[in-house]
């Protein structure tokens, strides 16, 4: 079932060699991973998933101080063969987490110079499942974001004086009260529309 993924690297060969580590999991090694953007997986069409599953698509950035930090990068299914995935963007874990569940799928490998990417073939339902729980961690950052520069915002409005108020103090910097403001509105419209945009 190998042979039954593919996968492309801007300027290079198409790669179709996963390694099973199992009935359901397969793996991959992209050598100079450093320069890379975006990596395509797709289905090469010799055999179909099998029915109500999907391939679950990981990545592990190279770090030679430590063993792969597995990342879900998304899906392909039978009604969704291939995708783009950016993958420059990606934070590079560097510690290992309780959340990192997936390590148990692929195993304790040795430490890995090299990125890796896995597919597992999942119930269609843990993408829902997925989506599910992607949503409530955005509530809970969009939550804390807000709650954070409300925070500040009084924090510093209660320092707030009026300039017939101010006494002259040399080296003491001073910003206008509304250009917090001003910032503070910019910043939660922008988390509304993106509340991923500050991990640009």
């Amino acid at each position: 079932m190998a042979n039954v993924f593919g996968l492309i690297v801007s300027g290079r060969l198409v790669q179709t060699d996963f390694t099973p580590l199992e009935e359901t999991r397969f793996l991959i090694t992209i050598n100079d991973a450093d320069a890379i953007n975006h990596v395509v997986v797709f289905l090469t069409g010799l055999a179909p998933l099998p029915a109500g599953t999907v391939g679950m698509v990981y990545w592990s950035w190279p770090d030679p101080t430590a063993p792969p930090n597995w990342q879900l990068l998304g899906h392909i299914s039978n009604t969704k063969p291939s995708a783009i995935f950016k993958i420059s963007n990606l934070k590079k874990l560097h510690e290992l987490t309780d959340e990192n569940k997936f390590m148990s799928a692929f195993g304790q490998q040795q430490i890995c110079h090299n990125a890796q990417l896995g597919i597992s073939i999942e119930p269609e339902a843990n993408v829902q499942l997925l989506a599910s729980s992607v949503a409530q961690q955005t509530n809970g950052y969009i939550t804390f974001a807000q709650k954070m520069l409300e925070n500040l915002v009084n924090f510093v409005a209660s320092f707030s004086v009026t300039q017939e108020q101010m006494t002259p103090t040399p080296g003491v910097s001073y910003i206008p009260l509304n250009t917090l403001h001003t910032w503070y509105q910019n910043f939660e419209r922008r988390l509304q529309q993106n509340p991923n945009f500050w991990k640009v």
